[in-house]
């Protein structure tokens, strides 16, 4: 059967467009005597579909190769010296196009061409447009016939027309994560209704006052990422205020947390849980840290709730500032970000078999090991048994008993008794 197919793409080949209904019936009955008509109605179809397949790629490489002329005769007639673009007119995308003076012309759709009024099937808005808010990257940008997108939408309270620019930014440097600890960082807990924060030195100590940012994550679409991006805009600014070079957050998940193999019976948590947009925020957070010039640090979200309520919210609990739950975690985020345990803390020796002494409140650095090492010699007495090699501090006295007595003459002995 491969024998008669070959032979019948063949036969199809050379009729080229002379092909017809005729030749095709033809081509049938000749493999029918030599097979069945079931297998030659199958060859012949077969052959049909595969000669199109091949006519279509070839006039869609022949499309290219034109398309490929043309771009080269356009940066052959462009001026020595001149860079090329990828379209003349700029100023955006195709769909909606802004000049860098603020004029907007909307290409309309193929049944609204009637209502054009400019070249090429567009419509120009007689309102301009200028952007207050990092106006001159965007317009550096559209200078440059760089990739811009444009959403145009209503304020139905205000009853305002907004045009919103949006653009992607390539990939920012990377900075070594020891320059990040450095400084310090501001470590943040994520909850469904707030942001804690509270800031850590180089030894992850906790400094400063703990900060909290709330928003709210009712409402619609766009209601919600205001807040976020609310929130997030004062934890930058409080984060900048600080001194701080990098911000550590939880690398959490939520995206399956709807599934009741996760939380058990408890359904008002996994909604609360599942509503909690982590991958928004991260978005967000990335894009805003890098416009603030601040590093992101992502940790382990391990325990650090249950750790950090258990060895931090007592200690950093004081008369005037109650602290909670997520502030203590975020002290925990923190040290784990600067690579430091979490329970740092360790109960001191006891006196006896008493628990008074509670938790002690001085701790070491990681790299002093002050405990670890050898203790110097330190000269003279430490006990009261005086060591054999222990310097002394005074002179030595004579001994005041006979037997240590010092000789200090010599006895004779007389040869002759002493006889009466």
């Amino acid at each position: 059967m491969s024998l008669l197919a070959s032979r019948d793409l063949a036969c199809r080949v050379r009729d080229g467009l002379d092909h017809s209904t005729d030749t095709w019936a033809a081509r049938k009955r000749e493999l029918t005597a030599l097979s069945s008509s079931r297998w030659a109605g199958s060859v012949t179809s077969n052959t049909h579909d595969q000669w199109g397949l091949s006519r279509r790629a070839q006039h869609a490489h022949l499309r290219s190769l034109d398309a490929g002329i043309g771009m080269l005769r356009h940066r052959l007639s462009l001026p020595v010296g001149e860079k090329g673009s990828r379209g003349r007119p700029g100023g955006g995308n195709e769909t909606i196009r802004v000049t860098p003076d603020g004029e907007i012309s909307i290409r309309l759709p193929a049944p609204l061409a009637g209502l054009a009024n400019a070249k090429h099937g567009r419509y120009v808005l007689a309102a301009k447009v200028s952007f207050s808010h990092r106006g001159e990257e965007w317009r550096d940008r559209v200078a440059e016939n760089r990739a811009v997108a444009y959403r145009i939408h209503l304020d139905v309270v205000r009853g305002r027309w907004y045009l919103d620019a949006s653009w992607t930014r390539k990939a920012l440097p990377v900075v070594p994560l020891a320059t990040l600890r450095a400084g310090g960082v501001a470590g943040v807990d994520m909850n469904a209704d707030h942001l804690a924060a509270w800031q850590s030195d180089a030894h992850g100590n906790p400094t400063g006052q703990p900060g909290r940012f709330d928003y709210d994550l009712t409402g619609s679409t766009g209601h919600r990422d205001a807040q976020l991006r609310h929130a997030l805009t004062r934890l930058l600014h409080w984060a900048q205020v600080t001194g701080v070079q990098a911000v550590a957050i939880e690398d959490l998940d939520f995206t399956d947390s709807t599934t009741r193999e996760k939380h058990g019976h408890r359904k008002r948590f996994r909604q609360l849980v599942s509503g909690i947009p982590t991958g928004k925020l991260r978005a967000c957070l990335v894009s805003m840290c890098a416009e603030a010039g601040i590093g992101v640090i992502a940790v382990d979200p391990a325990c650090t709730s249950k750790w950090g309520a258990e060895h931090w919210q007592k200690p950093l609990t004081t008369k005037n500032r109650k602290t909670s739950r997520h502030a203590a975690a975020a002290v925990a985020i923190g040290r784990r970000a600067l690579g430091h345990r979490i329970r740092r803390r360790t109960a001191p020796p006891h006196d006896d078999q008493s628990d008074r002494r509670g938790h002690r409140t001085a701790q070491a650095r990681p790299d002093t090991r002050g405990r670890e090492e050898t203790r110097p010699r330190v000269p003279g007495p430490r006990t009261r048994s005086v060591q054999p090699d222990a310097e002394r501090t005074r002179g030595t006295s004579a001994s005041k008993t006979v037997r240590d007595a010092p000789v200090d003459r010599v006895w004779v002995q007389d040869p002759l008794l002493l006889t009466v």
